[in-house]
């Protein structure tokens, strides 16, 4: 049962924050998987400005992008079960968000499970 002192999911807050700190300026001493979220910033962004068209990346809140930034990776990058990715994002943005970021990453993260679930899909036919 997940819990507040779940070490993955305080690992994903220390990593959430240092992706946050990053989008202000380079940080030093950088913990591993947000150095591994951030080799793969564009194609994340690319796959966020996909699923909500309507926002652009650049002007995206900082925290929500960080959310999703580091559940994309997870999602494409992870044995972890995609609702376990997308419940513990809406967590974090529950906690650290604004009103409206937890259902703004459930939805941009839906589609993006959508969506790769579907390619998948199309590719067993």
């Amino acid at each position: 049962m997940k819990t507040a002192k779940d070490p993955r999911h305080l690992k994903r807050i220390q990593t959430v924050k240092a992706l946050f700190a990053e989008s202000f300026a380079p940080q030093e001493n950088v913990p591993d998987l947000a150095k591994k979220v951030l080799s793969q910033k564009g194609k994340t962004d690319k796959k966020i400005q996909e699923a909500a068209p309507v926002w652009p990346v650049d002007k995206l809140n900082k925290i929500d992008l960080a959310m999703l930034r580091l559940a994309i990776y997870e999602l494409e990058n992870t044995k972890t079960p995609p609702k376990v990715v997308i419940d513990e994002a809406v967590e974090i943005a529950k906690q650290f968000g604004s009103e409206s970021s937890p259902s703004f990453v459930n939805g941009v993260l839906g589609t993006i499970y959508k969506d790769k679930v579907e390619v998948k899909t199309k590719k067993d036919d």
